[in-house]
């Protein structure tokens, strides 16, 4: 019977050692499970992530996109322009239409602003030309109108050549009393009778 005791002794060490061993196993399983648990939480969350950024993305393009499909284009416009004005305004938008990258958009945009600004000053120079010539002129037109009064007084006091008056009064009575308004008249002469 004492052997049989052993052997049963034997046989419960033994299956101690493989109820130790089954447990380790177990706690090793679950030690892996909470690290990949842990792992594709991780992995979840990242995706979800990039997804919100990517939806975000999605919706700013959509709303660019309808921005851009309300902007009115060059092309449904042309009809306002005259011929030669429609055809450059064509020519414009299959250049602006073969532009592929937001950059070489920029690029052209900055070229045209900078041509713009030149044209402007360009205008702006010939403006203030033209406002100093017409004040010229108009000094000028004063000075002679001036002038033939002048000439016209004497004219008139001198009693030696009594037809020497009627001919400046002739030419005098040809130049209208008013000038006629310019569009944007710079001076106003004196009224002269």
């Amino acid at each position: 019977m004492t052997q049989d005791v052993r052997q049963w002794l034997g046989e419960i060490k033994a299956l101690q050692q493989k109820l130790t061993e089954a447990q380790q196993e177990r706690d090793d399983a679950l030690k892996s499970a909470a690290n990949w648990r842990n792992l594709y939480e991780t992995e979840a969350r990242q995706r979800r992530t990039e997804a919100k950024l990517a939806q975000q993305k999605v919706d700013s393009l959509q709303a660019e996109l309808n921005a851009l499909k309300a902007t009115p284009s060059l092309s449904n416009d042309l009809a306002v322009f005259s011929e030669p004005d429609a055809a450059r305004a064509q020519t414009v938008q299959q250049q602006v239409s073969q532009l592929d990258t937001i950059e070489a958009l920029q690029a052209r945009l900055s070229e045209a602003l900078l041509e713009a600004d030149r044209l402007k000053q360009t205008l702006r120079s010939e403006q203030a030309a033209h406002q100093q010539t017409r004040v010229e002129l108009t000094a000028a037109l004063g000075d002679a109108i001036d002038r033939l009064t002048q000439e016209r007084t004497r004219n008139r006091n001198s009693d030696n050549n009594p037809d020497s008056g009627k001919l400046e009064d002739s030419v005098l009575s040809e130049i209208p009393a008013v000038l006629p308004a310019s569009k944007s008249p710079s001076l106003e002469l004196p009224h002269f009778e």
